[in-house]
């Protein structure tokens, strides 16, 4: 593999990563009114541990009780992030919801860094929030209970982010396993209570895992060579572009179309995130992922 190939890899998997979770994230939602989003969000979060125990087997490795109690207070973090974030995208466009969430780890950077130009940052990101009220006659009024669950999956994110530093000296792998599993096991309950036994119909279960793979298994994946290859900064700053990935992928499977200032929000989001991350000294920017 030449040079300047190897170094392209690493950011066509990050963008890969960030197309195929979008895209995973838009399939799951048109699986809503099969299984309810309770019952998706427990097929990706259940698939997601299953796969990564297989992959990872953490079982075979020793772990303290005080890294294990750490390792569950993250899992359940996962799971309610996971959950809340389906529950948004029930009744608002994925994009906006994508938008929402970000508030969470923006606000962690800003919190753990506080320059003056971060308020500059704080203004266009509250700008973008402002855009998504419903002050455009073309505008669908967005569900006050979307609303209130993309905000619940922002702070989650944010607790994502502070419980991943501590236990950021454990295997990635391994952690993320263990991770999952414990998500799956707050999940999972509720899936099956909201959907029954229809969620073990053969075909139903087929594409919760396709969910899985789309959502959770291959964009991690990617994530891993990505992050090998290009520095964090950079890192976040192309994550940065996934509420307008979500948006298109919306639009182009959901066909959930968005009015002209739903897209300025989203741009004043996306150039919160990249100017908090630019303007952020490494070690205090969140560079963590979603899982």
């Amino acid at each position: 593999m030449s040079a300047s190939r190897a170094r392209f890899l690493p950011y066509a998997a990050l963008l890969g990563s960030i197309v195929t979770l979008c895209v995973g994230t838009s399939f799951a939602k048109s699986l809503f009114p099969l299984a309810g989003a309770q019952g998706v969000s427990a097929y990706r979060v259940g698939f997601a541990a299953l796969i990564l125990l297989l992959v990872w087997r953490p079982w075979r490795h020793p772990i303290s009780r005080e890294d294990l109690k750490k390792v569950a207070a993250y899992g359940a973090v996962v799971g309610l992030m996971n959950l809340t974030f389906y529950m948004a995208i029930r009744t608002i466009p994925l994009g906006l919801a994508i938008a929402i969430e970000f508030m969470g780890p923006l606000l962690v950077a800003v919190a753990h860094s506080r320059r003056l130009i971060h308020f500059v940052w704080i203004g266009l990101a509250v700008l973008g929030l402002a855009l998504l009220l419903p002050i455009d006659p073309g505008a669908t009024r967005l569900d006050p209970a979307g609303v209130a669950f993309a905000c619940v999956a922002a702070v989650m994110w944010a607790f994502y982010i502070l419980l991943g530093k501590r236990v950021g000296h454990l295997h990635a792998g391994r952690t993320v396993a263990l991770g999952m599993s414990t998500a799956a096991l707050i999940v999972v309950p509720i899936g099956l209570v909201s959907a029954g036994a229809h969620l073990f119909h053969p075909r139903l279960a087929a594409l919760g895992l396709l969910v899985a793979l789309l959502s959770s298994a291959i964009p991690y994946s990617l994530e891993m060579v990505a992050l090998q290859g290009i520095p964090k900064r950079s890192f976040g700053v192309m994550l940065s572009v996934e509420p307008a990935v979500g948006a298109l992928a919306g639009l182009a499977i959901l066909g959930e179309r968005l009015v002209l200032t739903q897209w300025l929000a989203i741009a004043a989001i996306v150039a919160a995130s990249v100017g908090t991350i630019l303007t952020t000294p490494p070690e205090a920017g969140p560079e963590e992922l979603a899982p």
